[in-house]
C-alpha cells in the first residue's frame, strides 16, 4: 500500500533522477525555450528534403534499423543535420551500439535540444537539432563511458562531413 510519505519519496527520487540526467547533458536545452535560426514552410521543407528525411526530421519518424549507410562510417569528421548542416556529433564519439542506428556518446556543445517524448506508452528523451528543430532520434542512459549516454540517431537525419585531409 502506498502511503503519502512513500509517494512523496518516490516523487522526490524521480525529480532527483531527472535533474541528474540533465546534469549529465549540460549542453541540452528544451526545444521550446528558443526560436529556431533556420525555419521553412512545410512546402519548403518538402522541397529541401527527401520524403524519408522529411518523415524523420519534420514528423519525428524513425528509419528501419540497420539500413543507414552511416552505420559503417568510421572516418574522421563530423555528423551534421541533414536539414540545416549544423554540426551535431564528432566521429570521435561514435560507437557501435548494435542497435541498428548510428550511436554517439556525446553531442557537440549547443548542437542538440532534448524534450520528453511520451509516445508509444513510454517516456524517452527525444533529440532535435538546435538550429532547425529537426527530429534526430533519442538519447538513452545506457551508453559507454565517459558519459554513459547513447545518442541513437536516424542516419537519414544526418550528413557526414569528412575531416580535411591530414586532420585527426
Amino acid at each position: 500500500m502506498l502511503t503519502r510519505r512513500g509517494a512523496a519519496y518516490a516523487g522526490a527520487a524521480g525529480l532527483a533522477a531527472l535533474a541528474l540526467s540533465r546534469l549529465a547533458r549540460p549542453h541540452a536545452v528544451n526545444a521550446a525555450t528558443h526560436p529556431y535560426e533556420v525555419t521553412h514552410t512545410d512546402a519548403e521543407w518538402r522541397k529541401l528534403l527527401t520524403p524519408a528525411q522529411y518523415e524523420i526530421l519534420r514528423e519525428a519518424g524513425t528509419e528501419r534499423p540497420f539500413t543507414s549507410p552511416l552505420l559503417a562510417e568510421h572516418r574522421a569528421g563530423t555528423f551534421a543535420c541533414a536539414g540545416c548542416d549544423l554540426s551535431l556529433f564528432s566521429s570521435k564519439t561514435k560507437f557501435e551500439s548494435g542497435t541498428g542506428w548510428p550511436s554517439f556518446w556525446a553531442a557537440l556543445p549547443g548542437a542538440v535540444d532534448e524534450t520528453d517524448d511520451r509516445s508509444f506508452g513510454m517516456v524517452r528523451t527525444a533529440v532535435s537539432c538546435h538550429r532547425c528543430g529537426g527530429h534526430l532520434g533519442h538519447v538513452f542512459p545506457d551508453g559507454p563511458k565517459p558519459t554513459g549516454l547513447r545518442y541513437c540517431m536516424n542516419g537519414l537525419a544526418l550528413r557526414f562531413v569528412p575531416a580535411p585531409a591530414g586532420a585527426s
